[in-house]
């Protein structure tokens, strides 16, 4: 059972795949860095300062002045901002992701597809 155990985690694709992971997360942070430390300011500059996390519609209970976690507790809450926020996160970060990728692509045919068959 060792001698089979050792054959399934020395193969060549498992390792590959470890690999992959661990450059995917370190991938992950750089793209996760360039939204939240160079984008993001710029966007906040451009729409003033816009937060979207607080927007609710409240749809039970005593009204609550802009404060979603006090909505919250008083009734039913629709917190459609933060949805709002996330979607835009997620466009932002699709959008870098496309570009860096992009330039990646760009990067390997110059350097002749070296590692391409």
């Amino acid at each position: 059972m060792l001698k089979e155990f050792e054959k399934f985690a020395l193969r060549g694709n498992l390792i590959d795949l470890a690999i992959g992971v661990i450059i995917g997360g370190a991938f992950g942070g750089l793209v996760n860095s360039i939204v939240a430390d160079i984008l993001m300011p710029v966007i906040g500059l451009i729409t003033g300062g816009i937060d979207f996390t607080n927007h609710y519609f409240q749809l039970s209970g005593p009204p609550v002045a802009n404060d979603l976690a006090a909505a919250r507790k008083a009734g039913a809450t629709i917190a459609y901002g933060n949805f709002v926020t996330l979607t835009l996160n997620f466009l932002i970060v699709a959008f870098v992701l496309f570009l860096l990728v992009k330039l990646g692509g760009k990067l390997i045919n110059s350097l002749g597809g070296f590692w391409l068959p």
